[in-house]
């Protein structure tokens, strides 16, 4: 019963996380964003800079669980079974990049990506849990995150955190190229790149640990007050680190990393509190119907929007000619871009209820 509570939880956080994403994601005009939806332009944090380390932390929160069966050994049919769901998972994501350029005009390739840092991520995470005690584990995992201070403050010059000169992209442009990166920034810089992924490897690690205090701690009140106050512990380290090493989602900081996992950790004793202790279970149930199929409804999203913009509709595109002709009319320039976000929302939501009805689980 104990486990059953823990997965609802689990799945209910998880569901949350991809709602928020494919809301941020999906503006009817990026021009029209409230500020809680949008990224921090460099330093700094706003909600929307929670979501992918949200996600991530869920992704090593699982991975506890998953790796149950495996009695948390590495051996030879693990590790392939880890390099496989790794080069899927960063296939998917090349391939969305390659179904952009096939449809959209002007669209250049772009090596790394979302689902890129997912697989990448896991997969060293999955490698370093199994093979490490769990001491050995916290060594390593601090090692990075301090390592990569280190790396970005000694190798960065006189501006060592800033956006032209930080190792990151120096690496990224050396080793991917420019034409290869991503140019939302204005230059060449990719906020998925290479050497940033280190510390995005601590995230994942960090929700495994959760995992384990979540499968291993029975009583649900003495979880959730742990669980809480980890992460209140891990959101005033973070804030502390912050002066130092600033708090940075497009560099991925090692402060941004335990900052964004202290919330996770709140967030997490919430839905726990919520569902397990309190027994509220209704409010959770669209949440649970994203949860089951996170990947799927992730990768569709950016399917069906990369179609909307491959759909000429006299000078424009079906998602300009959706947001102004629907959106706008019925709530204006501001909340009709949310609407349109939340619309989206709502319609995948329906497309994963029809799985979680037929008990359709599509995993990798």
């Amino acid at each position: 019963m104990e486990q059953s509570k823990r997965v609802i939880a689990l799945d209910a956080f998880r569901g949350f996380t991809i709602a928020l994403m494919i809301l941020v994601n999906t503006p009817g005009s990026w021009s029209y964003v409230y500020p809680p939806f949008r990224h921090a332009e460099w330093h700094g944090c706003t909600p929307t800079d929670l979501v992918f380390p949200f996600f991530l932390f869920i992704v090593g929160v699982a991975m506890w669980f998953s790796f149950k069966a495996f009695d948390h050994q590495l051996n030879k049919k693990v590790v392939l079974k880890i390099i496989k769901r790794t080069l899927i998972i960063f296939a998917i994501g090349v391939g969305l990049k390659l179904y952009s350029m096939l449809l959209r005009e002007n669209s250049s390739f772009r090596l790394m990506g979302v689902l890129q840092r997912i697989a990448l991520a896991y997969g060293f995470a999955a490698i370093l849990a199994l093979s490490l005690k769990q001491r050995s584990l916290i060594a390593i995992s601090a090692f990075l995150l301090l390592g990569y201070w280190f790396l970005l403050w000694f190798f960065g010059g006189d501006a060592p955190y800033a956006l032209e000169t930080n190792l990151a992209r120096t690496i990224d442009l050396k080793i991917i190229g420019t034409k290869f990166l991503y140019k939302g920034e204005g230059i060449p810089f990719d906020p998925e790149g290479l050497l940033a992924t280190i510390p995005s490897i601590v995230t994942v690690i960090l929700g495994y640990f959760t995992g384990q205090m979540v499968e291993q701690t029975t009583d649900r009140k003495k979880l959730v007050l742990k669980l809480a106050l980890w992460g209140v512990l891990a959101i005033f380290i973070g804030l502390i680190w912050d002066m130092a090493f600033p708090i940075n989602k497009k560099i991925w900081t090692s402060s941004y990393v335990i900052y964004a996992a202290g919330y996770a950790l709140v967030i997490l004793s919430l839905f726990v509190w919520l569902i397990d202790v309190k027994h509220y279970k209704k409010w959770a149930q669209p949440f649970i119907v994203y949860g089951m199929n996170p990947l799927f409804i992730y990768v569709l999203s950016g399917v069906w929007i990369i179609s909307y913009f491959a759909v000429a509709i006299g000078d424009s595109n079906m998602y300009s000619w959706l947001y102004k002709s629907v959106f706008v009319p019925i709530a204006g320039n501001m909340n009709g871009s949310l609407l349109f976000g939340l619309f989206h929302i709502a319609l995948y939501w329906l497309i994963g209820l029809f799985l979680y009805r037929k008990k359709i689980f599509i995993k990798i």
